[in-house]
């Protein structure tokens, strides 16, 4: 977490070079990395990890990880940043994003979770011009009604999703949009100075709140195989990768020309439901995920055209 951004109004970084087909390489790559985390978080959990000592490994290993890559680079003022309220409320949105789409993965396979929280870039949009003073835009309300309509098709009673997992998964959905929205607001920080404040500040967090779970947890940890020791730590390398290499997709193309590329997810999503745990969604959900994904993208190619104009 956080997630990419199917979005063509929305990016941290200005483009500082033009090369779209290696964008658009490097956020295919992104999404796969990020989709692997989801399935690693899933089955680790699915082994008896509590969420919390799951998310403070993901967390502090990503923290980690950004350090070694900003702070040779850059010197201690990376974490100078021009907003920082803002950075804090970023950072408490994506902590509450992150433990909300965990426990919606602990309850919903991985394509039917990360098809309703896709729906999140779109609340977002519809929302924007009264938030972030942008331009209202008529096709922008109606790919979020659509978006809606579709997770409306993928939570379906007849689906027999776990309520908990549904309820979480909407709260995760809105979550994001938050969160993109504080991205927005403190696009002017560097990619990796937002970063840091929110890994840092999530680590530190789940930090002072490890005792309450952690001796509880021991037991489960002892019996933890390597295999799964390795999943757990992988999530950090994959969740701080994905977003590094998103962050170089956009200084390379705009997010316009990389925002129909990023619903790959949810191909990768299902393909990594398919191969950990057999299961692929059924043709009523796939019009739902459908709906989705073609309302996130017909909303970025009219952005596209906007902006051109």
């Amino acid at each position: 977490m956080p997630r990419a951004v199917p979005t063509a109004s929305i990016t941290t970084l200005p483009p500082i070079q033009s090369s779209p087909l290696s964008g658009i390489l490097l956020i295919l790559a992104s999404v796969f990395a990020l989709a692997t985390l989801d399935a690693s978080g899933k089955w680790v959990m699915a082994a008896g990890v509590p969420l919390l000592v799951f998310c403070w490994f993901r967390y502090l290993v990503h923290f980690l990880l950004l350090l070694g890559v900003a702070v040779p680079g850059r010197g201690l003022s990376v974490f100078h940043t021009k907003h920082t309220r803002m950075q804090i409320l970023r950072a408490g949105a994506m902590l509450c994003a992150t433990l909300t789409f965990f426990t919606t993965l602990k309850f919903l396979h991985q394509a039917e979770a990360t098809a309703i929280i896709f729906v999140s870039p779109l609340l977002m949009l519809a929302i924007a011009p009264w938030l972030l003073k942008e331009p209202p835009r008529r096709s922008r309300w109606l790919a979020a009604a659509f978006g809606l309509l579709g997770v409306l098709i993928v939570i379906r009673p007849s689906a027999g999703l776990h309520p908990i997992g549904v309820m979480a998964g909407l709260l995760t959905a809105c979550l994001f949009a938050t969160q993109h929205l504080l991205t927005r607001m403190v696009a002017s920080d560097h990619a990796y100075t937002t970063s840091l404040w929110s890994s840092g500040l999530g680590t530190l967090a789940l930090t002072i709140a490890l005792p309450w779970t952690l001796f509880t947890a021991l037991p489960v940890l002892k019996e933890l195989d390597i295999s799964n020791w390795i999943l757990m730590l992988s999530t950090g390398l994959t969740g701080g990768t994905g977003h590094l290499l998103q962050s170089m997709a956009y200084r390379r193309a705009p997010a316009s020309t990389l925002a129909p590329f990023i619903y790959m997810q949810m191909i990768a999503a299902v393909s990594m439901g398919w191969l950990f745990w057999g299961h692929f969604p059924d043709a009523v959900t796939w019009i739902g995920i459908a709906v989705i994904c073609s309302s996130g993208i017909l909303n970025s190619l009219n952005e596209w055209k906007q902006n051109r104009r």
